[in-house]
């Protein structure tokens, strides 16, 4: 019997000499076994004709019915005694017949000598995945949540398929199994319900598997979330050999999100507050978001889970890192949350990083990084636990990030690609790559319906948007510009329109505010010098800021003069 073989073989019944010299050496002990079933066990747990310890439970006329374990009774027919018994006696009892509708028939069995395994309940084991209100289920698991409400202590436990919240109830506002804590890896078996559209399983037992079981547990565990976490098998939308690299380092890193995601980890996502890094965050915000939908059953778990912020500054500010440090704790401390994953997108490759991620290094939380500034890797590299980046494969700016998360989203999530066929090259013409797969990209966004002028508006529309939202993620009005999980094609052309002609008048008046002042001196290679004192002469806490206003007079200076500028 599979089940039984995990008890403590080689114990003794109480009936049992001590064993002799040949038994104690080691030698086989063909002694008959006579089971001690685990309270929780079930029939699943029993076999037919196999011995186990009884306790009498009730005496009738046509015999005694005796309990095996707290679930398992049954009746040990009058012809079947070899003695007289009443309630709470002892005896063993050999398993002859389950009958179809149920009932368990014994027999009185006596022994002079024996052996006693002890057996723990193995109870069927459901995916998370597949569950429907009204089955009685038990899931094996890691808590990856322990949230105290005031009414249940609400568990998140996850395997290999999915996650799923556990409702234990004790008195309102009081902890429910106070010794499992989060990172446990348990059996909870209770009843599946339906709560606010979600699926919830109302706990009739939750237990910490031992540390023997558990160690066996995890181990299937992790190996069943590597192989769910594999990347999509998709190609890049365009073919461009100096993109196949950095492609490699995209598959490893799409792995290690979903694999996040799996785990019941929340993800944090901190980008450039501009066009290029809105075209890095959004579609991996919307393929994130799409796959944490299919994994967990509470339909509220993306806003939970992700969380996408915009940073001002080219470099992890402390500013942000304070913020985000403290948030990840408050979410630890009040709703029982790992501490999040942080994934950075067209910043974090420079020493400027350094000091905020050794901050999050205090709390052993994960790093990546997706961008395309020239990198410290020396500096950053220890500190993460993933870096893309063109300028590792002797690439540089031109491959923007936009680009590179444009594949990272199709590989976490390749069922978005329809709506995502437009942003890279966005993207590149927000950054003014000057790649040779970008002809390869507008043309790619021609056949989704976008004119090059329709690309270039998108991106000035989202620079200025990022512009006034400062510190806010400001979603929806992002995606709408984007055109990605937008659900109004016209409401995204009408804003689009209207942001770009805002963007275009505050260029031409910053423009020229600084026009006057501008000095100029041709150098000795034969390009031209511009300065500009932009404190003193520009508009200042308006858009544009000093780099885009740079930007644009440099761009101008250039049509100007077809010279180097």
């Amino acid at each position: 019997m599979s089940e039984h073989s995990a008890g403590d073989s080689g114990t003794r019944g109480d009936s049992s000499p001590e064993p002799d010299a040949h038994t104690a050496k080691g030698t086989a002990d063909d002694r008959p076994t006579v089971y001690d079933l685990a309270p929780d066990c079930t029939l699943e747990d029993a076999e037919t004709d196999a011995l186990y310890h009884a306790e009498v439970n009730g005496v009738v006329d046509y015999g005694v019915f005796a309990d095996v374990s707290d679930a398992v009774s049954g009746l040990v027919h009058e012809s079947n005694l070899d003695g007289d018994y009443a309630v709470g006696d002892r005896l063993i009892v050999r398993l002859t017949e389950v009958k179809p509708n149920g009932d368990v028939a014994f027999d009185d069995v006596t022994l002079d000598d024996y052996r006693t395994e002890t057996v723990a309940h193995e109870p069927t084991v459901s995916r998370v995945r597949g569950l429907s209100p009204g089955d009685e289920v038990t899931v094996e698991g890691e808590v990856v949540q322990a949230k105290q409400t005031g009414g249940p202590t609400i568990f998140a436990v996850a395997d290999a398929s999915g996650v799923v919240s556990c409702a234990a109830f004790e008195e309102a506002g009081v902890r429910a199994y106070p010794e499992i804590a989060v990172g446990d890896m348990v059996h909870v078996s209770g009843t599946i319900e339906t709560r606010e559209n979600a699926l919830q399983l109302e706990v009739d037992s939750l237990k910490r598997l031992p540390d023997d079981r558990a160690a066996a547990a995890r181990e299937r565990y992790e190996a069943a979330l590597d192989e769910r976490a594999a990347p999509a098998d998709v190609d890049p939308l365009v073919e461009w050999e100096a993109f196949e690299p950095i492609y490699e380092d995209l598959h490893e890193l799409a792995r290690i999100l979903r694999r996040t995601v799996l785990s019941g980890r929340p993800i944090r996502v901190r980008h450039h507050a501009d066009g290029d890094g809105m075209c890095a965050a959004i579609p991996v915000q919307l393929a994130l978001e799409s796959f944490v939908r299919d994994v967990h059953e509470d339909p509220d778990a993306p806003r939970h889970l992700f969380k996408r912020l915009p940073s001002k500054a080219p470099y992890y500010e402390m500013e942000d890192v304070t913020r985000d440090l403290n948030f990840a704790l408050e979410g630890r401390a009040r709703h029982g949350q790992k501490l999040p994953f942080l994934l950075m997108l067209d910043n974090g490759s420079t020493a400027e990083d350094v000091p905020a991620y050794e901050n999050l290094a205090h709390y052993d939380i994960p790093i990546a990084a997706v961008d395309h500034h020239h990198p410290d890797p020396e500096a950053v590299d220890p500190l993460l636990d993933a870096h893309v980046n063109p300028y590792l494969h002797g690439e540089d700016y031109r491959i923007t990030t936009g680009m590179m998360c444009v594949e990272l989203a199709r590989l976490i999530d390749p069922s978005i690609t329809g709506e995502l066929e437009h942003v890279p090259a966005v993207a590149g013409l927000s950054d003014r790559s000057k790649a040779e797969a970008m002809d390869d990209y507008v043309d790619l966004a021609a056949e989704a319906g976008y004119e090059k002028a329709d690309l270039l508006d998108i991106g000035e529309a989202l620079d200025y948007a990022a512009h006034w939202l400062r510190y806010s993620e400001g979603k929806t009005l992002v995606n709408d510009a984007l055109n990605v999980g937008c659900d109004d094609p016209e409401r995204h052309e009408e804003l689009v329109e209207f942001l770009a002609e805002r963007a275009e008048r505050d260029v031409d008046r910053q423009l020229d505010a600084i026009e006057g002042h501008v000095d100029h001196e041709r150098l000795a290679s034969g390009a031209h010098l511009y300065r500009i004192d932009l404190d003193e002469y520009a508009h200042r806490f308006t858009y544009p800021a000093p780099g885009k206003t740079t930007g644009e007079l440099h761009d101008t200076r250039v049509q100007e003069t077809g010279d180097p500028v």
